[in-house]
């Protein structure tokens, strides 16, 4: 999936701080501790309810993070376990976890991920590809594999009486009483492997595991990937020492996918059954689960157009299965987490259909009982379920795009959805598997992220990471001159309303005239303007005398169904025009020089960038294009197909959006080009094809690769301040004259 790697600051609002402010350099952006504060990640409630986990880096080093806990009834948080006593990090790892990783956009070290039991006995950690198990009672941490090959994707069988994982392409169990682990599958190898999620659905459907344990630990369903038939594109890794080449299998736009069957395990007897998911086997296994007693696997089939998903139900001990709900959609369908099995039988699952994405709820034979959400605005995701009061609990922006708040509402008898958390901000949680308690996350422009566990009610139980910026925080010499956001709205050609996002710059003279800098992101999913505490990096921008804009252009996430879909069979075309309507705007107000217009993105950011460098009559003076998808035939089948067909359906919509034959209208200069030499999601081809293109037209132009990174190069915690000094020292020549 094309993902925004460059984040921006949303600013913080008056406080109460030191007199005079310090400058923040980009060095110390990088530096420890992180400028944000303590933040708690990957937070989980034990399943008794009586502790809160999660990750947090060490103050020291930020990016190498240990387990957190606290004690729901009070009590200072303390660490569980220090990733550093047990290993160094020093470890290579495996090119399947590194890829792992990348596709999860985890740049971390030290523990990663880690998993609870569903008795609440145990804790599995993974870490630099061995395993660990923490017991809860007496606090003893075990490691439990010391092999040659990486054990990913490591979990506690629900009742706790097996650790499973995949190595080396086979799945595996042992039982946590003690014993040799088992086989449960022998033939992965090459192009075959079993239990994994292949490229494609950890990429672009957010699907990062290939099997999955029923309730009753008495059975697992799980994957065969078959990559046979898939693309070698062999890609040239290249980083500090030298030079390897990786045969990856890369499916691009209209070529062949993996072939992914499932299979059912009964551990007892070591029966396997298949489950069959039809003649056609050019599809997507989007979604996996299991009803609450065991009997029944749900699989989610989504076509190769992303235009149908099926519900499948199987008979676990049979296999014999019959497909219970279909959605449709013209455009296309965006496959999500809503999908819920509730004890009695009945499901929730969630659609646009009505235009919004929406709560639905139905019987176990697929019929709709009823609609549980309603209204002009889209359910972010169901975060979790209280079967006990029968309400769903979600994330939704009900007040303004700009927010995110959490609700609960009931699914026997659905009505107005009750607010759970306070306005003004966006907030994320994490809802206990049962009784309806979460660990909430909060942040806004004045405040950066807070955890803290919220009792059913909303009510506060305790703080978890309160990361409250006063003195002795971070960001604490800089506060005083946090830059003001100041949000507004534009109409877009069709009436749709876009917001936008200002920052200006530090000292700001209204009598001055600034330059200023688009930074834009543009494809679908990211959202940029909302009312967030974000990454510090982009104050640095301001501190150097730029304005900054963002816009959310139409396609961006977290809108209607018709907004998104503007874009559909036409990449490059509607975002497009609404970022030239915002730059429009931009260079009209008083306090910008219009004669000195930037733009920046990564990803899909850098896609836009070359667009909009190149359009008629264009604004922009310069722009800084990282890793951009340069011809969208080389990007992969699922992100782009779902809004581009197959090249061969829609030849103009691709030849259109080709960067190369736009370049005779960028201006000699303008444009600066970044890349990671390792990048296994926009393949570096896609620039080198661009950089020869300058060259043949004699086109001058800057560049700036990056040896050993992918895709998330500007998040690097070794490359990171390099890209953003690149950044500054360009459009300080290019917009400044300097």
């Amino acid at each position: 999936m094309i993902k925004p790697s460059l984040t921006a600051l949303a600013a913080v609002l008056a406080l109460s701080s030191p007199a005079m402010a310090e400058k923040l350099t980009p060095e110390r952006i990088f530096a420890d501790p992180g400028l944000s504060g303590p933040t708690a990640k990957g937070v989980a409630l034990s399943p008794d309810g009586k502790r809160v986990t999660y990750l947090k880096g060490k103050p020291e080093a930020a990016n190498v993070q240990d387990l957190w806990a606290a004690d729901v009834k009070g009590g200072e948080p303390y660490r569980l376990i220090d990733s550093a006593a047990l290993s160094s990090g020093a470890k290579e790892l495996s090119e399947a976890e590194k890829a792992r990783r990348e596709r999860a956009r985890v740049s971390a070290r030290g523990i990663v991920e880690y998993s609870w039991d569903r008795q609440g006995r145990f804790i599995l950690v993974p870490l630099d590809g061995d395993l660990y198990l923490d017991s809860v009672a007496d606090g003893k941490v075990t490691r439990l594999t010391q092999t040659g090959g990486d054990e990913v994707d490591a979990k506690v069988s629900p009742k706790g009486g097996f650790v499973s994982y995949v190595r080396d392409q086979n799945l595996y169990i042992k039982p946590l009483s003690g014993g040799d682990e088992t086989a449960l599958t022998t033939d992965g190898k090459d192009a075959l492997s079993f239990g994994t999620a292949e490229f494609i659905a950890q990429e672009e459907l957010d699907r990062f595991t290939g099997y999955w344990w029923s309730p009753d630990e008495a059975r697992i369903v799980y994957t065969r990937v078959d990559e046979s038939g898939v693309d070698v594109v062999p890609r040239a890794d290249i980083g500090p020492g030298g030079a390897t080449v990786v045969s990856q299998r890369y499916p691009r736009a209209g070529r062949p996918n993996a072939v992914v069957d499932l299979f059912v395990r009964d551990l007892a007897s070591g029966k396997v059954t298949a489950l069959d998911l039809g003649a056609n086997k050019d599809i997507y296994v989007a979604r996996v689960d299991w009803s609450a007693d065991g009997k029944t696997v749900y699989v989610q089939r989504l076509s190769r157009d992303q235009k149908t998903l099926d519900l499948l139900a199987f008979d676990a001990a049979t296999g014999a299965g019959k497909t219970i709900l279909t959605d449709t959609d013209p455009h296309f369908i965006e496959v999500g987490d809503d999908f819920r099995p509730l004890k009695d039988g009945t499901f929730l699952w969630s659609s646009e259909k009505d235009g919004d994405n929406h709560l639905y709820r139905h019987a176990a034979d697929g019929k709709l009982i009823a609609q549980v959400t309603k209204g002009d605005w889209p359910v972010a995701g169901l975060e979790g379920v209280d079967e006990a009061r029968k309400v769903a609990i979600f994330a939704a922006s009900m007040d303004s795009p700009l927010e995110r708040r959490i609700y609960e509402v009931s699914y026997a008898k659905p009505g107005k959805p009750k607010a759970l958390t306070a306005a003004g901000g966006w907030w994320t949680a994490k809802v206990a598997e049962t009784g309806g308690a979460f660990a909430g996350t909060y942040n806004d422009p004045k405040t950066p992220p807070q955890t803290a566990l919220y009792a059913p009610d909303g009510k506060r139980v305790r703080w978890i990471e309160e990361n409250r910026l006063a003195e002795g925080h971070p960001y604490w010499p800089y506060a005083s001159t946090l830059p003001v956001p100041e949000y507004g709205t534009l109409k877009a050609v069709d009436g749709e309303v876009l917001y936008y996002e200002i920052l200006k710059p530090q000292g700001f003279d209204a009598a001055k005239k600034y330059p200023a800098i688009v930074s834009v992101y543009g494809g679908p999913h990211a959202q940029k303007v909302n009312r967030t505490w974000q990454s510090p990096s982009e104050r640095t921008y301001l501190e150097a005398g730029y304005v900054i804009f963002k816009l959310d252009n139409r396609g961006s996430g977290n809108r209607s169904a018709k907004f998104k879909r503007a874009l559909d069979r036409k990449l490059g075309t509607v975002e497009v025009d609404d970022q030239l309507l915002g730059a429009k705007f931009l260079a009209g107000l008083p306090y910008v020089d219009p004669g000195k217009l930037g733009v920046m993105g990564w990803s899909y950011g850098g896609f836009m960038t070359l667009m909009l460098l190149t359009a008629d009559n264009t604004p922009f003076k310069a722009g800084a294009a990282g890793a951009p998808p340069t011809e969208w035939s080389l990007y992969d089948t699922a992100y782009t197909e779902r809004y581009m067909g197959k090249p061969d359906e829609n030849k103009a919509g691709y030849a259109y959006a080709d960067i190369n034959t736009r370049i005779g209208k960028l201006a000699p200069g303008s444009l600066l080009l970044l890349h990671g030499m390792a990048d296994d999601n926009v393949i570096f081809e896609n620039s080198t094809r661009l950089m020869s293109a300058l060259q043949k037209q004699a086109i001058p132009f800057e560049t700036m690769l990056y040896p050993g990174e992918r895709h998330s190069a500007p998040g690097s915690k070794t490359k990171g301040l390099h890209v953003l000094k690149t950044h500054l020292s360009f459009f300080d020549r290019r917009l400044r004259g300097e």
